[in-house]
Formats: C-alpha cells, sequence, structure tokens
C-alpha cells in the first residue's frame, strides 16, 4: 500500500457534478501523491462521464485512476472502488457532493501519523454539513459530546446518539483491510445502501478516531436527489431491501460483543424500519402494507428480541399506529421531525 487514502467517487451521468468534487480533493490535498482517487464510472451513457473519468486519469495519472463497469448501482460502484483501492484508508465520496479543504489537511495529517507510528486505527470519523440547496443554509453534524475527541477508543467509550446524529457514510474513513475483511454485500441496482456500509463493517472496526472536522459537504435538496422524498417514497423497495439485508447480518445481542455498539446498531435498525413504516404510509403502491407487515414477520422469524426492541419501542410505535387516523398522526409526526432535522 503506498497510498495514505483512496477516494472512491462512484460516478452515473455525473458529468455535471463529478468535476467539483474531484477537484476539492486534489486541492485540498495539495495534489499530494500519497492520496489517490479511484472515479468508478457506473455504466454511464446519457452524457460525458466515461470520458470525463479517463480525461481526469491521464491529467494525474499517479492521483487518479478511472474505473468502467457495466451498470451496478451505487452500492456496487462503491465496492468497485474498494476493490482498486491501494490506501491504507478508503473514504467514499459520491460525485454531487465535496470535501472541505482546510478539515480534508487535518485528515491527511491524522492518517500519516497513525501510518508512520504503527497506530493501528480501524475507523475515522468526522462531522459532516448538510448544503441545502432550497434556501442556502447549513447544518453541520458533529459528534463532540458522543465521542471521545482527539485520542484512540473502542466502542465501549461511546455514549449516547442522538436520532439525528447517526454515523452515516459521510462521516465514515475506514482502514481498508477492516473493511474488505467485513465482506459487505450491496444489493445490484439498490439506493440507500450507504445504511449497509455505515452498519454491517462495525463489528469489525476495534479501534476508532474521531476528528472534530467538518470535512464532508452533502448537497441536499435537488428534485432527482434520491433522498428527495417523492423519489424515496416511489423507491420504497429499496428501502425493504436494505432493511433486510442489515437485519440478518447479525443476531445483534449475540453477536456483537460491546454493549454500546449494540446499543447503538439496535437503535439504527429501529431507525431504518421506522423509515420503511412511515414511507410505506406515504407509498400508492397497493402492496405497500403487505411487504411492510411482510418485512416486519421477517425480522420476528430472524431474531424475536431484535423485533420486539424494533416493533416495540418509542420509535417502532409511532411509526406503526394502527388505522387511518395513525396513520395521519405518523405522518404529522414524520413531517415534524423532517422540520425540525431537514434531512431530505
Amino acid at each position: 500500500m503506498d497510498k495514505t487514502i483512496t477516494f472512491g467517487i462512484p460516478c452515473y451521468n455525473s458529468a455535471d457534478y463529478m468535476d467539483a468534487c474531484i477537484t476539492s480533493i486534489l486541492v485540498g490535498s495539495g495534489y499530494a501523491e500519497d492520496v489517490q482517487i479511484v472515479i468508478v464510472d457506473d455504466g454511464s451513457q446519457k452524457d460525458d462521464t466515461p470520458a470525463k473519468a479517463d480525461e481526469w486519469a491521464a491529467r494525474y495519472p499517479s492521483i487518479i485512476k478511472s474505473v468502467h463497469q457495466e451498470n451496478g448501482g451505487h452500492g456496487v460502484a462503491v465496492m468497485k472502488a474498494l476493490a482498486n483501492a491501494d490506501g491504507v484508508y478508503f473514504k467514499n465520496v459520491d460525485s454531487d457532493d465535496w470535501v472541505d479543504a482546510d478539515a480534508l489537511k487535518a485528515l491527511l495529517a491524522q492518517l500519516r501519523t497513525f501510518i508512520s507510528t504503527g497506530v493501528r486505527v480501524d475507523l475515522v470519523i468526522s462531522n459532516y454539513v448538510y448544503e441545502h440547496v432550497e434556501d442556502g443554509k447549513r447544518h453541520v453534524v458533529d459528534y463532540r459530546r458522543v465521542l471521545p475527541v482527539g485520542k484512540v477508543f473502542g466502542w465501549d467509550e461511546i455514549r449516547h446518539f442522538k436520532k439525528s446524529q447517526y454515523l452515516l457514510m459521510h462521516a465514515l474513513t475506514y482502514r481498508v483491510d477492516t473493511l474488505r475483511e467485513a465482506n459487505l454485500t450491496m444489493p445490484a441496482h439498490t439506493f440507500y445502501v450507504d445504511n449497509i456500509y455505515a452498519y454491517v463493517p462495525f463489528p469489525h472496526c476495534k479501534s476508532l478516531y474521531y476528528l472534530d472536522a467538518d470535512l464532508y459537504r452533502y448537497f441536499i435538496g435537488r428534485e432527482d436527489q434520491s433522498v428527495n422524498e417523492k423519489v424515496l417514497i416511489s423507491r420504497i423497495d429499496h428501502y425493504w431491501r436494505v432493511a433486510r439485508v442489515m437485519m440478518k447480518a447479525y443476531h445483534i445481542y449475540d453477536d456483537v460483543d460491546s454493549l454500546q455498539l449494540r446499543t447503538y446498531m439496535m437503535g439504527y435498525l429501529t431507525i431504518i424500519m421506522a423509515i420503511c413504516s412511515v414511507f410505506s404510509k406515504l407509498s400508492d403502491r397497493p402492496d405497500a402494507e403487505e411487504q411492510m407487515t411482510s418485512l416486519w414477520a421477517d425480522l420476528k422469524a430472524y431474531d424475536r428480541r431484535m423485533f420486539w426492541r424494533a416493533r416495540e419501542g418509542v420509535i417502532g410505535l409511532a411509526s406503526n399506529l394502527p388505522g387511518k387516523v395513525g396513520n395521519d398522526i405518523t405522518i404529522l409526526i414524520y413531517r415534524a421531525a423532517q422540520k425540525i432535522v431537514k434531512f431530505n
């Protein structure tokens, strides 16, 4: 491994966005030779993404690698970047997002220190920023009151996460060998697989470090984004698919040693199940209710304790209130949370 970090950039018809993303990494790193960028063209056909990827690789052959594949979806593209990574660490940056230059310098300095001193850290966590299109406002998600700052620590030292504060893909920089060891299953042609990426590898991460820097800038609010509410409702079956992968990754109470990590993972799975429940209620699919009932039944059959914690807790009950009045109340609760957190 001759690179400190590999940045994977999955691109699908991303010609309008990818240049800004790639440039932010190059400029922020000072065009450093120990940084690698792997651009994965995920079968783009509607614009110049394939040509742009090759042009970038030709301009900076010692830094940028261009990889082409048949269209497989976001998760498959992320894993293709990981397979081509020459770095000790790996971070995914979606093609319509970017990184902050000062924060990237701080991350690189810390990673280089880990490597030069022989300190093994499996997961580095940093802050991310929602950049809202509609009003130009920013919302920073940080972990100052949850994670120890400036030291290597284990899961037993984490504190309670707020519901708006989970460790999403944007916050994560994995050690490459740790991430590969997790053997992630990313379903093809499926959105929202970032939840799998930010869940399944965690029990494999034994040492962590929190860098209190606003590194990842997440562009949110475009109508065609997967997290746009109308788009998400139309793809509720993708969330069902992701939930099944997550629920069957572990028997949390048997397979996860750390109490704090068990609590965190159970809370995250509960949130995913609640998202499935709420957007199933918003969906006009005639089979939405039936599919949601089946999803809960699958969780119950797989692990009754996980089922009861997800279904009978406050969040599970609030997102599954019975009848039309119950549906209306659940949606009102969701709308209130949406305005507060502004997550889509």
